[in-house]
């Protein structure tokens, strides 16, 4: 190859590199080459998912109950071929359907049917609506371990605040409403503040739920030893809404699984549901 030929093709590779480090976004369809830029199309963003219906008496304390997966994320499955995404949607409607029966509280569901919900979304859909409470329902996975079994609780790590805190009051538009305080054109010192005050009072809240949840509901079904656990789940982590994961049981272990398969057994961990959430959301004098 002469020297020539070597020079240019030193060049195409340099333009080449250029072009696919300056990308630019394009409409779909609307691919194009121009000198020294390569433009790729790329999907438009997906609209946010519609909030859900609310059941229930206005002006009533709401908790959002939020399915576990669904769509294409069928989340764990048994040795059956039953799978998550499933039985956490039957479980949340007979916790919804309790829920109404008293009439006390509102309630909504982040999904009723098989789609996918990106997890940012189940959380942000209870923010938008007020929540008191919001509750993600799922089903633990052992693996072949078919001999671990037991509920668990989970709320937000005390040690993800602080990070939390400091990334939500750094965002570009910092227009949240966090427990009613606009934060828009607050200092990112203030907003910081207002976000972990708000977020350790929501922790508060939420641990007592767990204890109120595994006082009701451990009569119903069985519940680990280690029953509450705290991990940085990010649909736990809305700074202004008390937020609990709730594991039901072991999809991988034939009695838990036996338990949320069955009508009669999610109707009774339901109703236990309820009176957990009415302890927590509904003054002494109201119950």
């Amino acid at each position: 190859m002469t020297q020539r030929a070597k020079l240019r093709t030193w060049s195409g590779a340099a333009f080449l590199l250029l072009g696919v480090a300056a990308l630019a976004v394009w409409t779909p369809g609307e691919a194009a080459r121009t000198s020294g830029e390569l433009s790729i199309p790329l999907d438009p963003p997906s609209p946010a998912p519609p909030l859900p219906g609310v059941l229930g008496p206005a002006g009533a304390p709401l908790i959002v109950i939020d399915p576990g997966h669904g769509g294409h994320d069928p989340g764990a499955k048994s040795a059956e071929g039953e799978q998550e995404k499933d039985l956490t949607l039957a479980f949340a409607k007979s916790v919804r359907d309790a829920l109404a029966t008293s009439g006390k509280v509102r309630v909504a569901l982040t999904r009723t049917d098989d789609r996918f919900l990106v997890l940012s979304e189940r959380s942000e859909m209870a923010r938008h609506l007020g929540a008191s409470l919001f509750l993600s329902i799922h089903a633990d996975s052992a693996g072949e371990d078919d001999q671990a079994h037991g509920a668990t609780l989970y709320t937000l790590s005390e040690t993800a605040s602080d990070t939390e805190a400091a990334q939500l009051a750094a965002r570009e538009n910092k227009a949240d409403i966090v427990r009613g305080v606009n934060l828009s054109g607050r200092p990112s010192e203030v907003a910081s503040i207002l976000i972990d005050l708000a977020r350790r009072e929501s922790l508060e809240q939420a641990t007592s739920f767990v204890r109120a949840l595994h006082g009701e509901a451990k009569g119903a079904l069985p519940f680990r030893a280690d029953y509450h656990r705290q991990a940085s789940l990010v649909v736990l982590k809305a700074p202004d809404v008390p937020s609990v994961l709730f594991e039901t049981g072991y999809i991988t272990n034939a009695s838990d699984r036996g338990l949320l398969s069955s009508a009669e057994g999610r109707t009774r961990v339901a109703i236990a549901v309820a009176r957990a959430v009415e302890k927590q959301l509904i003054p002494v004098s109201n119950r």
